[in-house]
């Protein structure tokens, strides 16, 4: 070391004599070796991170030639002496900062590989190691290097080498993880996110290799190795890689990720699959988000819509295995979307519902479908949005500005009524929600529709407008799941079509009634679901009515140009509550409720025919249109035995029809 010290003109005799004393000293017993190697070796440490780049080369190649002439001799079973004298490239390559020395010691050991891969058993940890301190590197050439060497032994080595090399299979797929989440090399992270893909086929193709496979330091049942040291590392790299890297790359990951689970999800255990989920359920964390809003939201609308989806996809893939598992934990990832400041997030919560019941029904048990139910209540309750109709304006002034002018403009917009949902993306023709878009959300637009509005007024505005388009969804979900997407609205169409030709005793028939869930609800279940879009019903009845309270929310910059309304879930919510309490009344195999169904049927109508008759805005009777077909049709069905046996149910069918055919005479 005194030799090195001078920073012009380092002497290397002893370096060079050490490295001809090593070279003639390798064929003593491992014993012997491994004690002159402790001092030996951290002699390379010291000298390969000299400042002197003269000094630092020399070591690293002298490091070269040892290394390789000591892997031509191989490593007997059980002997671990190869990591150590490997670890010297090791430590230069985390403390040596010089490009030069780093990209030497990436091309060793990429000459090692090449040349000595068959005789590699325990050097293969420090060679991943050095590749993924190689990885987050930023010089594309010992990036580049270090990848395609990676690449060729996860390509060609593995297939050749696998029993060899399973001892570090993990640090392999954290190598890959690392490339993939260098930001500066894009197409690099691609590829090796197909490499982490490759590497699930081995994982597959080879259990017996994991469960024969055993170190000292693991304690595993050999049923559960091939989980430990093969698809949990694959799945929880990835799981990293989404959690660190941009939309286009993490997209990719987590693409993979689920690949990899519906491919090769049947031969999982059913413990492996809650490990497993509780890495997917880190993409929801909330704490793991960016601070910044708008990241926050890109996450949110991106990555968590993504994997709200193929989780749903991978539920109804495996759902004999993960109907325990799985479900209360999807039902509380839903739950919490809808919870979210953030429109399509919340749209997909209640999407995803709809597309796991519709999709999964005819299997769940009682249990389930009580669970389902329950879900579907909470969502309910905790999305109306009381506010609306408890909001004041701060100061009790309404809005800026008091010129004449400017009043008389607010009292002509005034009288104009704009539904909330208006904005909302609508669904595709059979009713069923579109997959994510870019396009701009409800609360985007509010926000864009007043800027001049107070900061923490905009933001209660838009998580309410968020809860009003859950409740619209939620409303349109029951009715989808209850009588299959689309049935409702052919149903309507077929209404006022027979209502145009005078035949309202024309027998509507829609081919899908019977593919919807309603046969595997009990009565109970059904009347949760109508208490449910009863409230929502009773909620939207009494904004539409509070006139001075949408007054205020317009002038304060609430939804637009005019006054808001909910009109839509006002009478969505009433036609499918309705739909289903006729259905049951006309349904055999629920007599046993009939007697509570025509109770509430009475008071539903009873309520929604008042109230109706009370409206005196044109386009508010108007929206009623297809609800009072509804009524009408549904009333004239009834069978006039069952009629007759109700003197309730005689007269209000009377006043129904007389009613409801001079409402659309009009």
């Amino acid at each position: 070391m005194d030799e090195l010290l001078s920073a012009t003109h380092p002497r290397m005799f002893s370096l060079q004599k050490i490295v001809e004393i090593s070279y003639y000293n390798m064929g003593r017993i491992r014993l012997q070796w491994s004690r002159i190697w402790e001092v030996i070796g951290d002699h390379f440490n010291k000298v390969g991170c000299n400042p002197n780049e003269d000094v630092a080369i020399f070591a690293v190649d002298s490091l070269r030639q040892l290394s390789m002439k000591f892997l031509e001799k191989g490593e007997l079973a059980n002997f671990r002496f190869q990591k150590d004298f490997l670890r010297p490239f090791e430590h230069i390559m985390k403390r040596n900062r010089s490009p030069t020395i780093r990209d030497m010691v990436v091309r060793c050991i990429a000459q090692m590989v090449n040349s000595q891969a068959a005789n590699i058993r325990s050097g293969w940890k420090n060679i991943f190691s050095v590749f993924h301190l190689a990885a987050s590197d930023q010089d594309e050439s010992i990036v580049e290097l270090a990848f395609q060497t990676t690449g060729h032994i996860v390509t060609i080595v593995f297939e050749k080498h696998f029993p060899a090399t399973i001892d570090s299979f993990q640090d392999a797929v954290k190598c890959l993880s690392e490339f993939a989440c260098n930001a500066a090399f894009p197409d690099t992270s691609m590829e090796a996110i197909r490499l982490i893909r490759h590497c699930a086929k081995y994982v597959s193709d080879r259990p017996q290799a994991f469960k024969e496979y055993t170190s000292d330091d693991m304690n595993v049942a050999p049923e559960d190795r091939v989980w430990v040291r093969g698809w949990f590392p694959i799945l929880f790299e990835l799981s990293c890689i989404i959690n660190r890297c941009k939309l286009d790359v993490r997209t990719r990951g987590l693409t993979v990720m689920f690949e990899i689970m519906k491919t090769y999800g049947h031969t999982y255990e059913k413990h492996w699959w809650q490990d497993l989920f509780r890495i997917v359920f880190r993409i929801f964390d909330n704490m793991k988000l960016p601070e910044q809003q708008t990241e926050k939201a890109e996450w949110m609308t991106t990555t968590c819509n993504h994997a709200l989806y193929a989780i749903c996809d991978v539920f109804t893939q495996y759902l004999e295995v993960l109907s325990d598992v799985l479900l209360d934990d999807i039902f509380a990832q839903l739950y919490w979307c809808v919870q979210q400041d953030n429109e399509q997030l919340a749209r997909s919560g209640t999407n995803c519902l709809e597309n796991v019941v519709i999709l999964n029904g005819e299997k769940f048990t009682l249990e389930i479908w009580d669970k389902t139910c329950t879900c579907m209540l909470d969502i309910f309750k905790t999305t109306i949005p009381h506010a609306l109709l408890t909001w004041r304006p701060v100061g009790g002034e309404f809005c800026s500005g008091s010129s004449s002018d400017a009043k008389e403009k607010l009292d002509t917009i005034s009288q104009k009524s704009v539904d909330i949902h208006d904005s909302i993306q609508p669904r595709s023709s059979d009713g069923r929600p579109y997959q994510p878009s870019t396009g701009a959300t409800v609360a985007e637009e509010t926000s864009k529709a007043r800027p001049a509005a107070k900061f923490p007024e905009q933001k209660l505005f838009a998580a309410l407008l968020i809860k009003c388009v859950v409740q619209l969804e939620l409303i349109q979900t029951i009715d989808n799941i209850v009588f299959f997407p689309a049935t409702s609205k052919k149903e309507d169409a077929e209404n006022l079509a027979a209502a145009q030709r005078d035949a309202v005793d024309f027998d509507v028939h829609v081919d899908t009634q019977d593919q919807g869930m309603y046969r595997f609800l009990t009565s109970q279940q059904l009347f949760k679901l109508l208490d449910c879009l009863l409230e929502s019903h009773r909620f939207a009845k009494a904004f539409n009515s509070n006139n001075e309270q949408r007054t205020a929310l317009w002038k304060a910059g609430f939804k637009g140009k005019s006054k808001p309304n909910l009109l839509k879930q006002e009478t969505s919510s009433l036609a499918c509550g309705l739909r289903i309490l006729f259905r049951m009344y006309m349904d055999e195999s629920r007599t046993s409720a009939w007697e509570e169904v025509q109770q509430r049927l009475l008071n539903v109508c009873s309520e929604a025919l008042s109230y109706f008759l009370t409206l005196t805005s044109e386009s508010h009777r108007e929206a009623w249109t297809n609800l009072l077909l509804l009524f009408l049709t549904k009333v004239l069905k009834i069978s006039d035995e069952r009629v007759r046996s109700s003197s309730k149910l005689q007269c209000c069918r009377y006043m129904y029809t007389l009613t409801f055919s001079k409402a659309i005479l009009q």
